[in-house]
């Protein structure tokens, strides 16, 4: 079971940076992807930015210019360093990871979450 613990929330004035970084205990099989989602109060949860184990970025048209992912695979760890922080940016902010969990029954994919960092970015 991978667990992902993330850091690095908190409140921001408008303008702001913040970076957040999320850790997975284990990597089963192989990490394929992990990823930024976020919630805002009342909306549903939508994808950041996401980061596959090759370095491959798929990001969100708001975050884009203002925001980058990174990940360090040695460490197990992505990063989200978030630049020209807007008050549109207050959300729930989770880490995700889709991992592979291989054995003799087969190959399984498998999708974990954190419990999520608040971000509040003030006017």
């Amino acid at each position: 079971q991978v667990q992902l613990v993330e850091s690095g929330g908190g409140l921001v004035q408008a303008g702001g940076s913040l970076r957040l970084s999320c850790v997975a205990s284990e990597t089963g099989s192989g990490i394929i992807t992990m990823g930024w989602y976020r919630q805002a109060p009342g909306k549903r949860r939508d994808m950041v930015a996401t980061i596959s184990n090759e370095g491959s970025i798929d990001s969100s048209d708001s975050v884009k210019g203002r925001f980058n992912i990174s990940i360090n695979n040695a460490k197990n760890t992505v990063y989200l360093q978030m630049n020209s922080l807007e008050p549109e940016d207050t959300a729930v902010y989770y880490c995700n990871a889709v991992v592979t969990h291989r054995d003799s029954q087969g190959t399984a994919i498998q999708y974990y979450w954190g419990s999520g960092t608040q971000v509040t970015v003030s006017s």
